[in-house]
């Protein structure tokens, strides 16, 4: 096609891809597959204007895509062969690191481990941490709103994003990669694109911000008798702690169990002697001389009042890694035992004990021997609520039999608490048709109107979070 040719003429030849696609057209799980016209891959954002304004001229679609991290299908081409897949890959400069603004401005493909190393390195901190920070990028973080494990004292990827650069859907540059913590000048156009999965427009760089480094960090694991005591735990952990609890990651004995027996080097604390662990952390600019007794308290009126039954503090910087990598090792410990869904889910931190028993018993009702693999950032009330397929050699079967209907009591569970169905890792196409159907009717109306005003030819990722208007 010329589409093809006009590309090559702008990032040349080597960077035009139209064979041997398989890697930008799975995404990392396996389960959403497409097929792409071509793979571009640019290497500035001169460049990528160039590319999007060929497109808008051709009225070829666009799929913007990072490092192909997502969940939700947001970042694969569809089936049509006719969508061009911009990847960012190749775009992965640190533009500048301002030590005294306590600012990093990068490009989209750079990886988020990057950006946490370079922080590092000036005695700084960035603080979005994520399961898979070593291959996802900058882009996709903002893109889809990433939150992650420190979101309780951090804030999501939008509180750590002060600036953006991206090309519009015809081609222009929007240039607002400023540094200010004020700017009360208008519109703040830099939230509208953060979130947007790539439905508005590209992002190529962005301003972060980055943070003094902790003084000192302490990380306890412990066994919870039940979801309302570790919603009771977290209120306690606030009040004594206050903004010095970093993290506070809620995990299901099913899920630890799962952790545990596919990766066992990582030696999981008594992972069948709870029904329910935390993980939680406290990161001080005190001491560790003067910031662990606190926290040592803290944990002993916690057992006094019967939150906790038992508490392991790591002893040592390698011990609460190992603990970490415990936690983030349940995604890739239910990838190996076989087929599961995933639901990404956001209920007040109130609602979390409700629900979770509300679920269960509705789902074992039909379903007595499906797996519930639970995980959580309790502190902004972000639940995985995943399911896995019953043990035996139809385990995977009964599971595909019922999806349709596991997740729809699930979604109806979160509207009856007054939550969302996606709390960080995007619509993407996987829940395009539950947007729909339980997204606030005006707030889709406001949804449709942005994107038809900012991307009139719909050519941005089409058929992602949005359908067209009823």
């Amino acid at each position: 096609m010329d589409i093809v040719k006009d590309l090559r003429a702008i990032v040349g030849a080597e960077h035009v891809l139209t064979s041997a696609l398989e890697a930008y057209e799975t995404d990392w799980r396996g389960v959403f597959r497409g097929r792409a016209l071509a793979v571009v891959l640019p290497a500035d954002t001169t460049q990528v204007a160039a590319v999007v304004a060929a497109c808008a001229a051709s009225r070829v679609p666009i799929v913007t895509q990072g490092g192909n991290t997502g969940l939700v299908g947001g970042a694969v081409p569809d089936q049509s062969g006719r969508q061009i897949l911009l990847s960012l890959k190749r775009m992965h400069r640190v533009r500048e690191l301002d030590v005294q603004n306590a600012t990093v401005t990068v490009e989209a493909g750079c990886v988020l481990q990057t950006v946490q190393h370079q922080a590092d390195a000036a005695g700084l901190l960035f603080p979005l941490r994520l399961a898979a920070e070593g291959s996802c990028t900058i882009g996709g973080n903002l893109a889809s709103n990433a939150g992650g494990t420190q979101v309780l004292r951090y804030g999501n990827a939008r509180e750590l994003c002060l600036g953006l650069e991206v090309v519009l859907p015809d081609g222009r540059i929007w240039n607002g990669l400023s540094g200010l913590r004020k700017d009360n000048s208008g519109y703040d156009l830099r939230q509208l694109y953060i979130g947007s999965e790539g439905t508005l427009g590209v992002i190529t760089a962005a301003v972060l911000r980055l943070f003094p480094r902790p003084a000192s960090m302490m990380m306890a694991w412990l066994s919870v008798p039940s979801a309302a005591a570790a919603i009771a735990l977290h209120e306690h952990a606030q009040r004594q702690l206050g903004a010095t609890l970093t993290a506070f990651e809620l995990m299901g004995q099913a899920a630890v169990s799962l952790a545990d027996r596919h990766f066992p080097h990582l030696r999981a604390p008594a992972p069948d002697s709870s029904p329910w662990f935390v993980l939680l952390e406290q990161s001080s600019d005190l001491p560790e001389t003067l910031a662990r007794p606190r926290f040592e308290a803290m944990l002993q009126a916690a057992l006094e009042q019967r939150y906790i039954n038992d508490a392991l503090v790591a002893a040592s910087i390698d011990q609460a890694q190992r603990l970490w990598h415990l936690r983030e090792a349940i995604p890739l410990a239910q990838a190996r035992e076989g087929f599961n869904l995933k639901h990404d889910i956001a209920v007040p931190v109130s609602g979390i004990a409700g629900f979770l028993d509300a679920v269960e018993t509705t789902l074992r009702e039909r379903l007595p021997d499906i797996r519930l693999i639970l995980l959580g950032h309790v502190g902004d009330g972000n639940l995985h609520y995943n399911v896995q397929a019953p043990a035996g050699d139809d385990g995977a079967a009964i599971l595909a039999q019922h999806q349709a209907w596991i997740t729809g009591r699930i979604y109806d569970a979160v509207q009856a608490h007054g939550g969302s169905i996606s709390a960080e890792h995007g619509v993407g196409a996987f829940k395009v048709a539950e947007l729909a159907a339980r997204k606030d009717a005006v707030a889709l109306d406001l949804m449709r109107s942005i994107k038809q005003a900012l991307d009139p030819l719909q050519l941005m990722n089409p058929g992602r979070m949005l359908t067209a208007a009823r």
